[in-house]
């Protein structure tokens, strides 16, 4: 079992770890991930939540046996800032027309994504006009993981009679993370190399702890035997939860962990957490 996420030795962190990561523009967010592989010297690092190469911003990357995480950043919302460049100079109606737009839509991916071209709903839950010039609009976007906003621009282009398409895109947060502390590669590199000559102050700043990528999902903690239960594949059961947030709805992906705050595995509930009896957390990924 794993201990308190303070308590880590810098291989302990870098074996259970997330990096913020501002992500550059010109290579793949799967290029990057290999990068910071290399860089940390695991075995193991995933992105959470493609950007395209062009596309910068925030790109956590979760390293060692973290990668069993990557799950979590489908649940969040995620948000954006673009350049929407219009066809025509911008009409009056701007603002309210892309105001249309907040809410659920039906989009189809683009031709050239990684997924099935159907149909789908996204809900976008904020989006607003930053500033507006000529033939540019800056956008602000709040929105549902999985939205594209290259064919939100696409579409906001026909609605104002313009035509339009996306200028620069950048991600300013993928829950639980946002662009106030975001990290580069060279802050990452530069931390490394001040651990290996025994200041290891910096690279606690750079590298979190991999719990940090749980803090938006609701959460219940077990008993240390519980944990040890749930180590070799059995589910939470009733007997083992010591507390619980409240409101968790039934099936929804929460956390659960350890009294000294060590995350034991990703599940869904089940059952009823006060119950004396029964499952109350069935498991989707065991992290210890």
């Amino acid at each position: 079992m794993r201990g308190p996420p303070q308590e880590r030795s810098v291989d302990e962190l870098l074996e259970f770890g997330v990096v913020n990561l501002d992500k550059p523009p010109g290579p793949s967010a799967h290029q990057v991930s290999g990068w910071v592989r290399d860089l940390a010297g695991v075995d193991r690092a995933a992105h959470a939540g493609t950007l395209d190469p062009k596309v910068t911003g925030c790109l956590p990357i979760l390293t060692g046996d973290a990668t069993r995480l990557a799950q979590v950043f489908l649940e969040g919302s995620k948000e954006y800032v673009s350049v929407l460049e219009l066809h025509k100079p911008a009409p009056s109606d701007l603002e309210s027309v892309v105001a249309e737009f907040e809410g659920e839509l039906y989009q189809k991916p683009p031709r050239k994504s990684a997924v099935s071209r159907r149909l789908r709903t996204r809900e976008i839950y904020e989006l607003e006009v930053l500033e507006a010039k000529d033939r540019q609009a800056l956008l602000r976007i709040r929105c549902e993981s999985g939205t594209y906003i290259r064919k939100l621009c696409h579409d906001i282009g026909l609605a104002l009679g313009t035509g339009a398409h996306m200028g620069h895109l950048r991600r300013t947060a993928t829950d639980p993370f946002d662009d106030t502390d975001l990290v580069s590669l060279y802050d990452l590199a530069d931390a490394l190399a001040f651990a290996d000559e025994g200041d290891e102050s910096f690279l606690r700043e750079t590298v979190a702890p991999a719990e940090r990528a749980l803090t938006h999902l609701p959460s219940l903690t077990i008993a240390d035997s519980a944990a040890e239960q749930v180590a070799t594949g059995a589910p939470v059961y009733a007997p083992g939860v010591l507390d619980a947030d409240d409101g968790i709805e039934r099936d929804e992906l929460l956390a659960c962990y350890t009294p000294d705050g060590a995350a034991v595995c990703l599940g869904r509930l089940v059952g009823d957490p006060d119950a004396e009896r029964g499952t109350v957390v069935s498991l989707e990924r065991v992290l210890v």
